[in-house]
């Protein structure tokens, strides 16, 4: 994909981008301008969010630089797949509305660790508090940093380095500033401006795919034919890659359901992957389920949640079809040797802006990717800091610690964190390969035990610490020899290649570990198992707070949300095509 020496702006587009930029310091300082009087009120917003801002501020948390330039990366390579990093969220959704909210709030905690060791045991919490802030700064802010500066380097020829240290000042200000509630409300405008203008390129890409008739049905009809891939050169590319995607000679790129070798989604690994990542990437990872804990009441969490699911439906159109009207655009990139596909897919978005946004609304563009960084920045140092302030600080270091101590420690340790992912975040890109799999690969790493863990202590009164603890022990060990063992040893199987394919067995594991370490101790202390901790079968104490008005109803609009994911899936599974 060739691309453009300069990505120019008018007038219009820093007018956009201005009043954009302007909305948000506006936003951010007014709701942040009340003075933070205790750990609370700084960490999870004073538990005052409505709905609304609870579900447009967990997915503007969740999309990002990677969304924006690796996942449309990935589509270019994979196809439709991708998409089902989305859709697949519906299983999780649905277990954090009826089964994972309700125990998170009747505990009243103000971290996920915080709650592991109420339900387990204290070294299960550190544990979890030192491995999120690990995976918070390796997986997540220098990844979304990298993507962003690479985003400015390719559209302005600014010097990634540069790039990445202004994107970390500017997007991070404001959580260290005003707390989850200016956060939280910024992601309200952020969301909407992401969505409008990811929508706006995708529609752009239609249009120039239908040449003179300038028809979408038309962009849209010709983009699915070229990736049926069923003559020309796009039959070609995708016979001479698919060995290194599926280990065959061909592969669907318009079927979100794959074979088990697929590098990036096996079928067996999607399915497994709404236990072993999602789970721990939406209910127990803290910068996606803050906004959750910051809610008014369980049903302003639900109804959040609720919505962010119907943002997951439509969010394919934006990080995924481009994907696609690249590959019909320029397949010739797939001629490429496949270890150097990689990065120029990651470059593919860029070269779209740059050869189809008109001047007047770049600025809308660019507002989206920088609204993408910013709100994911900002949540990460918010849940980072209340991991280190609560969950070490105040945990391990000082007990006594007053309230103002706290939201001090909490503001410095944004800024340390930030200073630390950004020079991370200047090297990534030497790594090689894709960013879309780089971030995924350290997901299936961190994720297993601890979704293991939790969920079963959900579900189960019997599982105790000394079964949680081993698991997530010999979990992380297990996840490492996976690795080296698929690495360095030329027979392994070929199932076990997809690092998904490795995140489900070691999940497996760990949930028989668990279990059966849990069988062979002793009963939880009844403190434990209470019924704010872990389900109570009896009582099914999942049922309160659903709406007062059948068009307020909890059950109607999440009934509806899976319906639709359902119909999409069977639409993209290869099986009506």
């Amino acid at each position: 994909m060739k691309g453009y020496a300069s990505f120019e702006l008018h007038l219009l587009d820093y007018l956009a981008f201005g009043a954009y930029f302007l909305g948000l310091c506006l936003i951010g300082y007014w709701f942040g301008r009340k003075k933070q009087r205790d750990s609370a009120d700084y960490f999870l917003a004073g538990r005052t969010l409505p709905w609304y801002v609870v579900g447009s501020s967990f997915i503007a948390s969740n999309i990002s630089s990677e969304h924006f330039i690796a996942m449309i990366g990935a589509a270019f390579i994979y196809g439709i797949a991708p998409a089902m990093f989305e859709w697949a969220n519906v299983a999780t959704f649905t277990l954090l509305i009826w089964f994972f909210i309700p125990f998170l709030l009747a505990a009243r905690v103000f971290s996920t660790p915080e709650f592991l060791e109420r339900r387990f045991n204290a070294t299960v919490r550190q544990f979890f508090a030192y491995v999120t802030v690990i995976s918070n700064v390796v997986a997540f802010l220098a990844a979304v940093l990298y993507g962003g500066g690479l985003a400015l380097n390719q559209l302005f020829g600014w010097d990634l380095r540069l790039a990445v240290v202004i994107l970390a000042l500017v997007s991070g200000g404001w959580a260290v500033y005003g707390g989850l509630r200016s956060v939280a409300w910024m992601d309200v405008l952020t969301v909407i401006i992401m969505i409008a203008g990811g929508l706006m390129v995708t529609i752009l890409g239609l249009d120039m795919l239908s040449g003179d008739a300038h028809s979408l049905i038309e962009g849209f009809r010709v983009m699915l034919e070229r990736n049926q891939a069923h003559d020309g050169v796009w039959a070609q590319v995708v016979r001479q890659n698919a060995p290194h995607i599926v280990q065959a000679s061909h592969y669907n790129r318009l079927s979100v359901i794959q074979p088990v070798t697929h590098e990036l989604t096996p079928w067996p690994g999607l399915i497994m992957m709404i236990f072993s990542v999602s789970i721990w990437y939406n209910v127990i990872n803290q910068f996606m389920i803050q906004r959750v804990l910051g809610a008014k009441d369980m049903y302003h969490a639900r109804m959040g949640i609720v919505l962010a699911g119907y943002m997951k439906i439509i969010l394919p159109a934006i990080v995924v079809l481009p994907g696609l009207i690249l590959f019909a655009r320029y397949p010739e990139v797939m001629k490429l040797p496949w270890d150097q596909i990689r990065p120029q897919a990651d470059k593919g978005y860029i070269t779209m802006l740059q050869s189809i946004v008109p001047v007047g609304l770049r600025g809308l563009f660019l507002a989206a990717l920088f609204g993408a960084i910013q709100s994911t920045v900002s949540a990460v140092l918010n849940s980072t800091s209340t991991i280190v302030t609560v969950d070490i600080y105040q945990r391990t270091l000082h007990r006594g610690a007053s309230e103002g101590q706290l939201v001090r420690v909490g503001r410095l340790s944004s800024v340390v964190v930030m200073v630390i992912a950004a020079v991370l975040g200047m090297f990534i890109g030497r790594l090689g390969g894709s960013l879309f799999l780089y971030i995924q690969s350290l997901y299936a790493f961190f994720a297993p035990p601890f979704a293991a863990v939790f969920l079963l202590g959900i579900l189960s009164r019997r599982i105790n610490g000394p079964g949680a603890t081993l698991a997530v022990i010999l979990g992380f060990i297990l996840g490492i020899l996976l690795k080296m063992y698929v690495q360095f040893v030329p027979a392994h199987p070929a199932w076990l290649e997809p690092f998904q394919m490795q995140a489900a067995l070691n999940w497996a594991i760990c949930m028989l570990v668990c279990t059966g370490i849990s069988l062979v101790t002793g009963r939880p202390d009844p403190s434990q198992v209470t019924d704010e901790l872990t389900i109570n079968w009896r009582k099914l104490n999942i049922f309160g707070q659903l709406g007062t008005h059948w068009y307020t109803s909890v059950c109607l609009w999440w009934g509806l949300f899976v319906a639709i994911i359902a119909a999409l899936v069977l639409v993209f599974s290869g099986l009506l095509w």
